[in-house]
């Protein structure tokens, strides 16, 4: 039986028309899950990297159709967003470039029950960082950024902690070591989602160092997130800011 869930960002027009649309969208190039936000809650989002402009586009469309008024579109170029942005379609959406995200309407008014901080340790690790950042606040939280705050000068970490003490799930980007998230997880109550980035010298190994160290932290309270994979964190902390 299938459960629907109505999400604090849909309208009642979005819900009514989500409703009434079929289950999935074919494209011939895609099936579109038309009614992903009723059943979970979240809005589908589009991974763009693999996909070429047209396609994005043509899914973007196929959603808002559907009742999804905000699309968020993940790992996608700036020539693609470029080319996206000039079909015209979508004329509010924003592209965030350190992040390579695309929201095809303005970020919506947070509606988290707290707050989701995103630290990371070097500004290496923006891109990362930012694909967490802005992916949270496309999916109705509020964000509090504490950047270039590794453990190579934790003076700098300690500076900001309250603001990690007083949010509701802590996001922690590191390459090189990782040895981030443990420290983090030592000085906070909230739930801590490590993220590894590739990040490093040859020995980092694209980012596996920093992933095993924080699969093997000795601090609770830390979920482990595959490499540079900012989206899949955010979201988490996304359903956890929403419980």
């Amino acid at each position: 039986m299938l459960t629907l869930v109505a999400s604090g960002q849909m309208s009642p027009a979005e819900a009514a028309a989500q409703i009434d649309a079929p289950d999935f969208a074919d494209l011939g190039f895609a099936r579109v899950d038309m009614r992903r936000q009723l059943r979970t809650g979240v809005t589908e989002v589009v991974y763009g990297e693999g996909k070429t402009a047209a396609q994005i586009a043509s899914i973007c469309e196929a959603l808002r159709e559907g009742g999804q008024g905000r699309v968020l579109v993940t790992r996608i170029s700036r020539e693609k967003a470029q080319d996206v942005l000039g079909t015209g379609l979508f004329p509010e959406a924003c592209y965030w470039e350190p992040s390579r995200l695309l929201l095809t309407a303005p970020l919506p008014q947070p509606d988290g029950k707290g707050t989701v901080a995103v630290v990371c340790a070097g500004t290496s690790d923006l891109p990362v960082a930012e694909e967490a950042a802005v992916t949270a606040e496309a999916l109705g939280n509020k964000v509090e950024r504490v950047y270039d705050a590794g453990v190579a000068g934790i003076h700098r970490l300690f500076a900001s902690a309250d603001v990690l003490a007083t949010a509701r799930v802590v996001i922690a980007v590191a390459g090189m070591e990782g040895a981030l998230p443990s420290v983090v997880a030592g000085m906070v109550p909230s739930p801590v989602l490590a993220v590894p980035t590739s990040v490093g010298y040859g020995a980092s190994l694209g980012g596996l160092a920093a992933l095993l160290a924080m699969l093997n932290s000795c601090a609770s309270g830390i979920s482990v997130v595959n490499i540079d994979n900012g989206f899949g964190a955010a979201f988490q902390a996304s359903l956890i800011n929403h419980l």
